[in-house]
């Protein structure tokens, strides 16, 4: 499974709340949902919760789950993404600034209820220069994995490491992306101000770069919910 997030910011003019509102009722309803080889999909608009780190610009992040590589490359030939949610865009999205990164998944802890939606704090994060790849990530599966499901209030955790094509020609902008999933804002609220969030930080900092980390916050929005297709 490919587990790609498409963090997205407003166009010049438009208003955070009128971006997120014409993605969630018009673009994802007209358009994105109609691509078949979407087999879930959920849009995480952002949560004005200071946090450190935070993520500028985006106002809304996608998250898109694909079968395989054989899927994904169907869905951007289909006509409802070249006619319908391609040429959509513009009408909304500052697309030229869009950040998408493909992800595969590692679910280290699930929730009882996988439809739930949930407020999720995500955490964008590159390695240092003296880590290797493997390094990093083997990091971030067992020490960092263990301060992580040590959170007060942790509902879920999943990891998404960016795919190998990524490295093929260069670097991707990140290595990982963690999503840690909270059953409301004052959860989350409560968690940035714990000792286990920063000893959680402290942990991801053995390996990845302190100018590359960033923090996104967001409220889920079901559109394609997990066994619908």
């Amino acid at each position: 499974m490919i587990h790609q997030f498409i963090f997205a910011g407003p166009k010049p003019g438009m208003s955070a709340e009128d971006f997120q509102n014409y993605w969630l009722n018009v673009h994802a309803v007209n358009y994105a949902s109609r691509i078949v080889q979407i087999r879930q999909y959920l849009i995480a608009t952002r949560l004005r919760i200071p946090c450190p780190r935070e993520l500028p610009f985006y106002e809304g992040v996608a998250e898109i789950w694909l079968k395989n590589d054989q899927e994904q490359i169907e869905s951007l030939q289909t006509p409802e993404f070249l006619q319908g949610a391609r040429l959509d865009e513009p009408k909304w999205a500052a697309f030229w600034q869009t950040l998408v990164i493909d992800t595969d998944p590692e679910v280290l802890l699930e929730s009882a209820e996988p439809a739930a939606e949930f407020v999720k704090v995500y955490v964008l994060s590159k390695r240092r220069s003296d880590s290797e790849l493997a390094e990093f990530q083997q990091n971030l599966r067992e020490s960092h994995r263990r301060a992580a499901l040590a959170l007060p209030g942790l509902e879920r955790y999943l990891i998404g490491f960016s795919r190998a094509g990524a490295y093929g020609l260069g670097e991707p902008r990140f290595d990982a992306i963690e999503v840690y999933s909270f059953r409301s804002a004052d959860a989350v609220k409560a968690v940035l101000g714990s000792e286990e969030w920063r000893a959680t930080e402290a942990s991801l900092l053995t390996h990845a770069d302190p100018r590359y980390i960033f923090n996104y916050i967001g409220q889920d929005h079901w559109v394609i919910p997990p066994g619908q297709r």
